[in-house]
């Protein structure tokens, strides 16, 4: 999965910093870069003893939202949750100083296991195995919300606010898409633009009384199938990756994120999930039910009565990130070669969003009358 470098960084640089203060990791070192990686650029480090590590680092040149690229924040999640029961690589250390490699960085374990790209699994070795590694990534997800985050021996008392996640939500995401949609391209000169139904979106969101009651969590921010690492041969989890969004929050967006493909499984093909989430299509996969019913045995508390405003959130933020994503594809700091695939999304996935906000107006309005 890593090849060349589409970010030079200075390896030399980097040596002489993991010779003074990551002495554990052997030089000289092999670099490689990953090809996944919408935001941070992620490295593959081979070190003389052929053990291996990953870089993240924040990407180079002027950055379009300071809430976003936290290496720092990654770092300090994955240290903290170390010693829990939660699957996390082992963190290496955190560099601030951006004389080293241009950028912030840390290093981490790299973790030899299966990454499935594909929500479907194709890969599964029979249904049986289907089923358990979805199982197994919605019970690890509950697992992880139920970490006591304010206990001393977490210390992450401080990584967010216990309360009113989603209005401060609303609050950042108007802030970064406002500057997303200003972004220029650089050979055009045309702004990336504002997403579809973007008012009408955030006023249905700001409306309290249609929103999910109040929880607090830890919670990861963009947990999906391809930001889990499991065992090369059991349907296990043995790492989360991709912690930059991590907070505190409502336990309901992580598990909306983990079910977008049984749901965009509806939009047109070239932005869906693919046919193999409509259902039946796949043996083996389960149903959004059973994935709720699965988190709500392993949680302790039912997701289902909020779950579709929760999804309708969830698309508009997904929709939100691809555009940040156009925005950097218009500044040329995007990371990832499928950048420009995923910066085309942000219309379509808003435009989802809004037909998922009609539908829950119209059944919250049928059972008024019922």
């Amino acid at each position: 999965m890593a090849g060349r470098v589409r970010h030079p960084i200075d390896v030399k640089a980097l040596e002489r910093y993991i010779e003074q203060h990551v002495p554990e990791i052997k030089t000289p070192l092999d670099v490689k870069q990953f090809g996944f990686g919408q935001s941070n650029p992620t490295y593959q480090l081979t070190a003389a003893d052929k053990q291996r590590y990953v870089l993240r680092k924040k990407p180079p040149g002027k950055l379009l939202s300071k809430a976003a690229h936290k290496v720092e924040r990654e770092h300090r999640i994955i240290a903290a949750l170390g010693p829990t029961d939660v699957p996390v690589p082992r963190a290496h250390g955190l560099c601030e100083d951006a004389a080293v490699v241009g950028t912030p960085f840390y290093i981490m374990e790299f973790l030899d296991g299966r990454i499935l790209e594909d929500p479907a699994m194709p890969e599964a070795a029979s249904p049986q195995e289907r089923t358990e590694l979805w199982r197994q990534a919605v019970v690890t997800l509950a697992r992880f919300h139920a970490v006591d985050y304010r206990s001393p021996a977490v210390g992450l008392d401080s990584f967010g606010k216990s309360g009113g996640f989603y209005d401060r939500q609303l609050a950042t995401w108007r802030q970064i898409c406002d500057a997303q949609a200003r972004a220029v391209d650089a050979d055009t000169g045309r702004p990336v633009g504002p997403l579809p139904h973007f008012d009408e979106l955030l006023a249905f969101f700001a409306d309290r009384s249609r929103q999910p009651r109040d929880r607090a969590s830890l919670i990861h921010g963009d947990y999906k199938i391809d930001n889990i690492v499991f065992h090369k041969s059991q349907p296990r989890v043995i790492g989360i990756l991709d912690w930059e969004m991590s907070t505190v929050g409502h336990p309901l967006s992580d598990l909306a994120n983990l079910m977008h493909p049984f749901y965009t499984a509806a939009m047109p093909a070239k932005y869906s999930s693919s046919e193999a989430f409509v259902p039946g299509a796949t043996p083996g996969l389960p149903t959004p039910e059973t994935v709720m019913k699965w988190y709500a045995e392993a949680a302790g508390w039912d997701p289902r009565p909020d779950i579709n405003w929760a999804m309708a959130f969830s698309v508009f933020r997904l929709s939100a990130i691809c555009q940040g994503i156009a925005a950097r594809v218009a500044t040329r700091q995007a990371s990832s070669e499928q950048a420009r695939k995923h910066s085309e999304a942000m219309g379509p996935l808003a435009e989802f969003a809004w037909q998922l906000v009609e539908r829950e107006k119209a059944q919250v309005s049928l059972a008024a009358k019922l």
